[in-house]
């Protein structure tokens, strides 16, 4: 590396934003509808939700005649309720489809006129922020420098700035990331606008990271856009969203459809192939009746600054965790909390450009399920808050509803179970009424509940149906289905063990994800999986000594668990080449996701021990020492790994005999004193 230049700096000049937490508690003043909001909105949502109520009525009674609820017994009654909250979200899902396609067939959702015209020009400048957690650096700065190079084409990035905002707690991951860093401002010749900081301690995860940004640079610009690891966004995206932000100054927030791409994986493919194909048809639908009370989900979405700064604050929630402390799943809560204070909360569903990956393997999913389950839990603690709009109370009662569907699944088929054997074995009293001279037998409709079974199927399959356009499309549908019913029943044990989990009090920490390979060991997916291999044992042997029907008709539930491990495995292994599962982006992919491909292909700098590569770099540890951050202030905590990784430095004769902990390591780094006793120790003889 060249030296670096006397005015050298990571990041900007400072731009100060207070971002006060908001109270859950106080009263808040009614705010006026947003000028974005739609017109007709009460018209949609009574279509929306009183179709799905209404379905929901049809069917509860239909069960009710199946049960022959008129005399009941508590598994039946059991039996019903579990029936009615499960449905009811299979109904409102399909209601939402059906409003999609109806708006899809309209022309679309695009109420701020995003996607329409010619290019525009942005008046100011938009932050781009990149969040990182031990990520791999070489595939992070790869997509920074793909859009990089997307907005350079269009002559935009005189518009942009990006900041890579660290969260890195390894520190060969972290010194990897600002050799990345540098190396990044090299190929693009941009020193001007790609930033880099980490903090020392990651306070809050990723919201207080995003809110770190805000109160020291949010006052330099209007508004950001929030990136995942995984994420790319093209840069007429980028570009169209700005100017819309620019346009509509009751807006706060705009989400797009991120589209998943890039998957290797079976399991990748599969939601790919799913998330394209009906993907848009769910978002046009809830964009058309959620209008401008819509929801955020992390990433890929443009946010007002100083909207966010004054009224997305998020408070600690009362006790300890998992439920009290820092709000986990903050997105859900940062729009209810904008709307709250006036701002319009839109999503354009039909922009093209927005891009994401997805875990590659179901232990992937499942780390990062149990994350947003505890997050999504913590929720019922936002719900009663006071001001919020019913439409964000709906969207965070959803939230905790997509995780508590798993164990009211699991409990439907139990009590379903237990009501069989009761029915079998209970001496029945054909006369309840004293003497009569006719009984009252018991009425069992199996063709009624055949007609149930076939309509609840066509709710969820329906909008799939519709959504195809090509043959090539419905075998895929075909295959994803079939995957995906047999792997529902172990997501739902997996899930359910979260909630319990949970709800007993266990905090799931913050833990990595991985991006690309998903391939794990057969013993390993053994111990994760073994449980739901048990469970599907008992649950059908069980089913068959109740009757051969009900095992026939559990037969999905009881597979897809007995095969749990080798569905895990298979699920995982490479399957680039089904070309059944392709969608758009594979057969013609857009130049950002070609290049972004092509630059992470590109040979890895190989992995090295953090102090070694800096004590053989002297630029990097140049640049290292100006993004120290300030030394600790008077009065402030000690800081206990520094400490004690002084103490072991001084007195060890070379780097290896220091025999320094992660953490020990970290702080030295981070501390002038403590990267001079590693540097001296790099120079003694080992």
């Amino acid at each position: 590396m060249d030296g670096l230049k006397p005015r050298w700096m990571a990041l900007p000049e400072p731009a100060p934003l207070a971002m006060p937490a908001q109270s859950l508690s106080a009263a808040q003043p009614r705010p006026a509808p947003p000028a974005s909001s739609p017109p007709g909105m009460a018209g949609r949502r009574f279509a929306v939700l009183g179709g799905a109520v209404a379905l929901t009525a049809f069917a509860t009674w239909q069960m009710a005649l199946v049960l022959d609820i008129a005399r009941p017994t508590a598994l039946q009654i059991a039996t019903l309720a579990l029936f009615v909250v499960l449905f009811a979200w299979v109904a409102l899902s399909f209601t939402s489809a059906m409003a999609g396609l109806w708006a899809m067939r309209s022309g679309g959702v695009d109420r701020l006129g995003v996607m329409a015209g010619p290019m525009p020009v942005p008046a100011t400048r938009t932050a781009l922020l990149m969040p990182v957690y031990n990520e791999p650096p070489h595939r992070v700065m790869a997509g920074l420098r793909a859009m990089h190079e997307s907005l350079s084409a269009l002559g935009a990035m005189e518009h942009f700035d990006i900041f890579i905002l660290s969260d890195t707690t390894d520190p060969d991951a972290w010194v990897a990331e600002e050799a990345a860093f540098l190396e990044l401002r090299r190929l693009t010749g941009d020193e001007q606008r790609i930033f880099y900081r980490r903090r020392t301690a990651n306070t809050e995860r990723k919201a207080g990271n995003i809110a770190e940004w805000v109160t020291r640079f949010g006052d330099a610009y209007p508004q950001f856009l929030i990136l995942d690891a995984d994420s790319l966004m093209e840069g007429e995206a980028l570009v169209r969203l700005a100017a819309a932000m620019e346009r509509h100054p009751d807006v706060g927030l705009i989400q797009t459809l991120p589209v998943i791409v890039q998957g290797r994986s079976l399991l990748a493919r599969m939601q790919q192939f799913a998330g394209r194909l009906y993907g848009p048809v769910i978002a046009q639908g809830i964009a058309w009746w959620h209008g401008a009370e819509g929801n955020y989900w992390g990433h890929n979405a443009m946010i007002r600054t100083r909207a966010f700064a004054g009224h997305a604050g998020l408070p600690h929630l009362k006790g300890r965790a998992p439920f009290g402390g820092m709000i986990m799943s903050h997105d859900f809560v940062e729009a209810a909390l904008l709307r709250r204070a006036g701002w319009a909360v839109h999503m354009v569903p039909g922009l093209r450009g927005s891009y994401e990956e997805t875990p590659p393997s179901l232990p992937d999913q499942a780390v990062r399920d149990r994350r947003w389950c505890q997050g999504n839990l913590q929720h019922a603690a936002v719900l009663p808050a006071r001001g919020l709009h019913p439409i964000s109370r709906l969207h965070l009662l959803s939230g905790i509803g997509s995780y508590l569907t798993a164990p009211l699944w699991a409990l439907f088929l139990l009590v379903g179970v237990a009501s069989a054997l009761e029915a079998r074995y209970r001496q029945l009293n054909y006369f309840p009424n004293g003497r009569s001279l006719f009984p009252e037998w018991p009425v069992v409709d199996p063709i009624r509940a055949m007609w149930l079974f076939i309509g609840t199927m066509a709710l969820l399959f329906l909008p799939k149906l519709l959504a195809i356009r090509s043959l090539r499309q419905a075998g895929g549908m075909l295959l994803e289905s079939v995957v995906a019913a047999l792997l529902a029943p172990v997501t739902m044990l997996s899930q359910s063990m979260d909630v319990l989990s949970i709800l007993s009090g266990r905090d799931g920490g913050w833990r990595p994800q991985r991006r690309d390979d998903g391939h794990l060991p057969w013993r390993d997916l053994w111990r994760l999986y073994w449980p739901h291999t048990l469970a599907g044992a008992v649950f059908g042997v069980a089913s068959w000594l109740v009757s051969p029907w009900l095992a026939a008709w559990t037969t999905p539930v009881t597979l897809g668990l007995l095969l749990a491990v080798p569905l895990a495995g298979l699920t995982a292994r490479d399957a680039s080449g089904l070309r059944v599962l392709d969608i758009e982006e594979d057969v013609a992919p857009p130049a950002l996701l070609r290049r972004a491909a092509e630059l992470r292909a590109a040979p890895e700098p190989p992995e090295m021990d953090a102090v070694r590569r800096l004590a053989d770099d002297p630029a990097l540890l140049q640049a290292h020492r100006a993004m120290l951050p300030p030394p600790r202030r008077r009065g402030a905590p000690p800081d206990v790994p520094l400490l004690t990784g002084m103490l072991k430095a001084g007195e060890a004769e070379c780097l290896r005999s220091a025999a320094l902990s992660r953490a020990e390591k970290a702080a030295l780094l981070a501390s002038a004193e403590g990267l001079d006793e590693l540097m001296a120790l790099t120079s003694r003889p080992a």
